[in-house]
């Protein structure tokens, strides 16, 4: 493919007091662009990732990002939105402009402030990426969700709070060495399998530990042609860049199958030319434990309702034969809805130019990234390369 990653930026995810999102959006396009070494006005376009769904009175949001430059004024920006992979969403929007020669050079900024709101409402906020007319009053809200497609895997392939433990334990000691992380604290796994009043149930088997956190934050990348990038400092290929919707409602499909994962799993794998097995890790959308057990299974890493083998056999840890999640995943980094996708993206490319820190791998070639909008609706799957 002819579009490279050679630049990015990443705020702190958490509660950001003092921020908003004109200022979020400000600091991590001029801090890409300054890490990337493009001047503004070398940008051709500028695609932003925001959610909001009610979560900011500032609706409108492509023409902050003018903010940072006057030097970008006149230029394209457009806002995408695909519920929780809308991150995402904006990434493969600036691929197709350079694919399409649209384009040379182009800005992505995904972001979000979700912590102002009070937290009945961001449950109604989350609750509108589901099929309303099926969904709407359902308990506990987009957690609710998943505690019934939790409920339903266990029926079937039995009782998985170990593996779900585990993967939350193991996402937490990830994210200790995220400097970017909400959470930075090794829960370990007892405390993230046994209730108690610090982890109480939330829906269905799903416990506090199981769900990721409200998070503000942003994250930004310089998308360039790869004979630009050629000539950059660091150029990180797209090997494969696939989008596969599926149907909103639950009742239309198996949800505990994931089946547009699983398909744009295939499909990106194919562009690549590449197995599985060639990963080096993988960066996968844990917005609940359940999400990355089913999705150990759509990847392909392991049989149909045999997630946990994974987890529990240390597969997937940061030393195992592909790690998952060796940023901590959304359950430790942090879910801002908007920047999660564009995160990642920024996250791996870290990673496959050496430049991770204490969150590095092991001499990695090759990376995956899933991000999913709704419960395995929106379905994005990026493969990435180093090639300079």
């Amino acid at each position: 493919m002819s579009a490279c990653i050679v630049g990015w930026a990443h705020t702190p995810f958490g509660k950001l007091d003092g921020e908003t999102l004109e200022s979020l959006i400000v600091r991590v396009a001029s801090d890409a662009l300054a890490h990337a070494g493009i001047a503004a006005q070398d940008v051709d376009e500028i695609f932003v990732g925001h959610f909001n769904a009610g979560f900011s009175q500032q609706d409108f949001t492509a023409s902050l990002v003018l903010q940072a430059s006057d030097a970008f004024r006149f230029k394209p920006a457009t806002r995408v939105e695909n519920a929780c992979a809308t991150g995402s969403a904006a990434v493969h929007q600036a691929i197709h402009a350079v694919q399409s020669k649209r384009a040379r050079t182009v800005l992505v900024v995904g972001v979000e402030q979700m912590t102002a709101t009070p937290g009945a409402e961001v449950g109604r906020n989350l609750l509108k990426a589901s099929y309303l007319p099926e969904d709407a009053n359902t308990p506990a809200g987009f957690a609710g969700v998943f505690g019934r497609i939790a409920d339903q895997y266990f029926q079937r392939h039995g009782d998985q709070s170990d593996a779900l433990a585990s993967i939350a334990a193991k996402n937490h000691a990830n994210g200790v060495a995220n400097p970017y992380a909400q959470m930075r604290r090794d829960l370990g796994f007892e405390f993230c399998r046994q209730e108690s009043e610090k982890n109480p149930h939330v829906a269905g088997p799903l416990k506090r530990t199981d769900c990721s956190l409200v998070s503000d934050g942003a994250a930004a990348l310089v998308i360039a042609s790869d004979d630009l990038a050629a000539r950059m400092p660091r150029a990180v290929a797209f090997r494969a860049a696939v989008h596969v919707q599926d149907f909103l409602p639950l009742s239309k499909r198996d949800i505990i199958r994931f089946e547009g994962c699983a398909r744009a799993w295939n499909r990106a794998l194919m562009q690549a030319g590449l197995w599985l097995s060639d990963l080096s890790f993988v960066e996968t959308h844990d917005c609940f434990t359940i999400a990355e057990l089913i999705e150990y299974e759509a990847m392909g890493l392991v049989a149909e309702g045999q997630g946990a083998v994974a987890v529990l056999e240390g597969w997937t840890h940061k030393d195992g034969k592909l790690p998952v999640n060796p940023s901590g995943g959304l359950k430790a980094k942090g879910h801002p809805i908007g920047a999660t996708g564009v995160s990642m993206h920024a996250l791996a490319a870290m990673q496959l130019c050496g430049e991770a820190g204490d969150m590095q791998v092991r001499n990695p070639q090759f990376a995956g990234i899933f991000n999913m909008g709704g419960a395995a609706v929106a379905n994005y799957v990026s493969i990435l390369e180093r090639t300079a």
